[in-house]
């Protein structure tokens, strides 16, 4: 046991928020990762997906907004999944200096198997799906509480 009488050490592993995020998003990831394979997606490639199925057409601007990622990671992701031909990057009609992210016929075509990856996911954690629907809710204000923290000044 490594507390010491009624004391809890605050550096104790165990008891870090970070650590018991970080492993939780390895182990969760890991479980997508043979779900999505027969698709030819990454877990961030799919997130990119995602976002695209719910609000395509996007500009790249908007899709980083959209999956907090800054647009130097998600280029080569857009690359990427262009090369397969899932989806294209045009210059915006609007904006010339705007790319603007669509969705190809095959990428379309693809949200047919992916509507069976979110019960999947459930199927393999074996967790109750009200408990990962608060789990859910937790982690949103988390982000949502980091996002707002100011950084402490020293």
């Amino acid at each position: 046991m490594s507390d010491i009488g009624d004391t809890v050490d605050p550096l104790s592993l165990e008891n870090q928020v970070c650590f018991a995020l970080a492993v939780a998003s390895r182990s969760v990831i890991g479980l997508y990762r043979p779900v999505l394979e027969p698709m030819g997606l990454t877990h961030p490639q799919y997130l990119v997906m995602l976002a695209l199925w719910q609000h395509a057409p996007l500009s790249v601007k908007e899709l980083s907004r959209l999956l907090q990622l800054e647009p130097a990671t998600l280029s080569p992701l857009l690359k990427r999944l262009e090369t397969a031909g899932l989806v294209e990057r045009r210059r915006a009609a609007a904006d010339e200096r705007s790319l603007a992210v669509t969705l190809t016929e095959s990428g379309r075509a693809l949200r047919g198997q992916a509507e069976k990856i979110p019960a999947a996911i459930v199927e393999r954690l074996g967790m109750d799906l009200t408990e990962l629907q608060e789990l859910h809710r937790a982690l949103t204000r988390v982000i949502a509480a980091a996002g707002e923290a100011h950084p402490a000044t020293g």
